[in-house]
């Protein structure tokens, strides 16, 4: 077999590939044998056809294109090997010639990883949010505590603010009672905003037994995006107390004896937290420079693949969830269509380029998952999934998808290597040092650098 090799851009190239006769020996007697089992042919048994009988019933056309079909994906792959070049996604494939007892010659253009150069990166320098938890952030966070303690008894009153009433639902859209729009007993706290809006104007002031009317824009259900009459009908009134905020009660809601302590550690969380914040901000602003740093040309049909897979996946999964369409979607978000467009494209774009990136890093810094950390990962991502860490895993390994995990992990260490190396300060100026930052942060990069499906590199076999 001989093979050349063609650039036709940065991220697209041409094998040339001939094959003497010869070499297709073995998918020529494959191509026999499997016609042998497929047909049947009077007075000769089933499996036992000369190969020249069955050149002359079904032609000897039938026979080299099944035995050229079962060649082209080995000559290929030997060409891609030779040429040490890495594919991504389906090639196309035409066969330029093909002599019986001959030669047969094809050409197979494909994407290919483009060639990237990772410039030092260690004068990166971002800034960040400064880690500051006031006492008002402190007494927030007790105050929601609080509000989780709260008990209710009913009272012989209109309803009022904060309020729990319960309530019975009744939607009509053109005057036709919707099917899945009533609803019975649901608990609702007044001002909360959990439910339709305009419900709180329409239940204060009604005391059990007493109803009201009000025009709504339904949020979900067969009638999504649709205004709609809603009467409602209180059946209980009762009023919210909440604990002393003592010594008592954080001995109710924590394992603390005091309350001092309890906001202590309200305050230490909320550190925590914010620290987590930073850090996760620290990460996505040093990929912004150092994607800032690097050329990437950007393969058209995988960009064109990325683009159509994220508008499916919002249409199709995310919005259908909740009951919109994608027209509903841009209205509620105060988009066009061109803006929804264009925002796509922007983020497939980047969603490549940092896969692209960072897995040029994974290779130039030499980095490599253990089994630990691809452990690790998985258990996160099963806890995210909702899933059991075990059915997770199995579902994983049956759909060939430890590869992927196993690049998450490495973008994300890879991710680590450049935040590492990069200055960071927060707002007031202060360095800050991420090496103390729990590890579940750097696991956690592995996430935020997530390619999505369509931009996974893989090599497939042609058909002719």
């Amino acid at each position: 077999m001989k093979s050349a090799v063609e650039t036709l851009n940065p991220t697209r190239v041409r094998l040339t590939v001939e094959v003497p006769f010869e070499e297709l020996k073995d998918s020529l007697d494959a191509a026999y044998k499997k016609i042998n089992q497929q047909v049947t042919v009077k007075g000769f048994r089933k499996g036992k056809i000369p190969a020249r009988v069955i050149d002359q019933r079904f032609g000897r056309g039938a026979v080299l294109e099944e035995a050229v079909n079962d060649a082209l994906p080995k000559f290929y792959t030997e060409a891609v090997n030779e040429a040490e070049l890495n594919p991504l996604g389906q090639p196309e494939v035409d066969i330029k010639e093909l002599k019986d007892n001959e030669v047969l010659s094809f050409t197979a253009e494909v994407d290919i990883r483009p060639t990237i150069e990772i410039p030092d990166y260690s004068g990166i320098e971002v800034e960040v949010d400064a880690v500051e938890v006031t006492d008002e952030d402190v007494e927030k966070s007790v105050e929601q505590l609080r509000e989780r303690f709260a008990s209710t008894s009913p009272v012989e009153r209109a309803a009022e603010d904060g309020d729990v009433v319960t309530i019975d639902l009744e939607a009509k859209v053109e005057g036709e009672i919707l099917e899945d729009g009533v609803a019975s007993d649901v608990s609702y706290t007044i001002g909360s905003g959990e439910l339709l809006d305009g419900i709180d104007d329409a239940v204060k002031g009604l005391a059990a037994g007493e109803e009201g009317t009000f025009t709504s824009e339904l949020k979900g259900g067969s009638a999504a995006g649709k205004e709609a009459e809603v009467t409602v009908k209180v059946t209980q009134v009762a009023s919210r107390e909440l604990p002393e905020l003592d010594d008592e009660f954080a001995q109710l809601a924590s394992e603390f004896d005091t309350l001092e302590e309890l906001k202590a550690d309200s305050r230490k969380r909320l550190a925590n937290m914010k620290q987590y914040d930073q850090a996760t901000q620290a990460q996505e602003r040093v990929l912004d420079k150092l994607l800032e740093l690097v050329e990437v040309p950007i393969p058209e049909k995988l960009l064109e693949d990325e683009i159509n897979t994220r508008k499916h996946n919002l249409e199709h999964h995310q919005l259908a969830q909740m009951g919109l369409t994608l027209d509903r979607y841009l209205e509620i978000q105060g988009k066009s269509a061109e803006e929804f467009e264009t925002e796509t494209r922007e983020a497939a774009i980047k969603g490549i380029k940092t896969q692209f990136v960072l897995d040029e890093l994974v290779n130039k810094e030499k980095l490599n998952v253990n089994q630990e950390e691809l452990t690790e990962h998985l258990m996160r991502r099963a806890a995210s999934s909702g899933m059991a860490p075990d059915q997770f895993a199995q579902a994983v390994v049956e759909g060939g998808q430890v590869p992927m995990l196993v690049g998450e992990v490495a973008r994300g260490k890879a991710l680590a290597v450049v935040v590492e190396a990069a200055t960071v300060k927060d707002t007031n100026g202060e360095v800050v040092d991420l090496d103390d930052e729990d590890e579940d942060e750097a696991e956690g990069s592995a996430e935020a650098t997530e390619a999505p499906e369509a931009t996974e590199a893989t090599e497939e076999k042609p058909e002719a």
